[in-house]
């Protein structure tokens, strides 16, 4: 063959597959920008939903409130919801506080003793219930028990078009339904986390006396001396209002919320659930912080 020619021949092989070569280069940067605006575009949607949401429960709250001080002429009102939100509750919390109480001072005292700080298993105790466990597992626990049935409740009775026949007869919804369960969940909160902190300390002191053979007059004077009740039980108590407007809170606004089916209920009850524990948890880091947080 002609060198002329094997070399115009190879010259041409060579240019189809620079040009093959920029052609797929060139789909796969296409292909990886479309992917990526529609990742962008999936989460702009779900911010922008969030926030939208976010927004009515903020305006839904600012409608609820005012009827709160109408309580005080129907206090029956508060009084049946507290019951059936606070007491109803009080098993679970007293069993698991109970529970929670021996497990940390087991848990505890099997580290301490390293450092012969066996003693000083009083007070850390109480600190980690009072500051931290009592709030956070009660809201938890609450959220889980009490949230859910106030969303399913709500809910339930907007699917049934008892919210509409309240407005009908000129009955505020707002206030007849929710501003009493709202009450009754701020107000039961902080009792229930105050229960589960005091049957916590006294099932570590059971287990530091009865099986790990702690001093039972060093684990109350201990504790005593060490837990202070403005920096220590006034913000555990803090906390726990805190926790009880935001669970009882995201509760009502999601049952009100709800798609009037079955399953926008059953929908509404999961979020319940989980928006209000990640709300606890992030905000008990937050709360800590300002707390707590010049100490560290």
């Amino acid at each position: 063959m002609d060198p002329a020619v094997s070399q115009r021949s190879a010259g041409r092989t060579g240019a189809v597959s620079l040009s093959g070569s920029r052609v797929w280069r060139g789909a796969a940067a296409a292909v990886n920008q479309r992917i990526t605006t529609t990742v962008l575009q999936r989460l702009g949607h779900w911010a922008l939903g969030r926030l939208q949401r976010l927004g009515r429960g903020n305006l839904f709250l600012l409608h609820v409130v005012p009827g709160l001080p109408g309580l005080l002429a129907r206090p029956g009102l508060m009084v049946q919801q507290t019951f059936a939100i606070g007491v109803l509750s009080l098993p679970i919390v007293v069993v698991a506080g109970l529970f929670v109480g021996m497990v940390l001072a087991l848990q505890l005292y099997n580290t301490m003793v390293d450092f012969g700080a066996e003693q000083s298993l009083g007070p850390v105790v109480a600190l980690s219930l009072v500051r931290e466990l009592g709030p956070v597992v009660t809201a938890l626990l609450f959220a889980g028990r009490a949230g859910s049935a106030l969303a399913a409740e709500i809910g339930l009775m907007k699917a049934t078009e008892q919210l509409s026949s309240m407005e009908m007869m000129a009955v505020d919804p707002l206030r007849r339904v929710v501003a009493p369960r709202l009450a009754g969940g701020i107000l039961s909160l902080p009792l229930l986390s105050a229960i589960f902190s005091a049957v916590g300390i006294s099932g570590g002191f059971l287990v530091a006396t009865g099986l790990l053979g702690v001093d039972s007059n060093a684990y109350w004077s201990q504790m005593r001396a060490n837990v202070d009740l403005f920096d220590d039980v006034a913000n555990g108590v803090i906390k726990s209002v805190v926790f009880g407007v935001v669970v009882t809170w995201i509760a009502v606004f999601e049952g009100y919320d709800a798609a009037p089916t079955s399953e926008g209920v059953a929908r509404a009850t999961t979020r319940t659930v989980v928006n209000s524990s990640l709300a606890v948890l992030g905000l008990d880091f937050i709360l800590t912080a300002l707390m707590f947080g010049d100490n560290t």
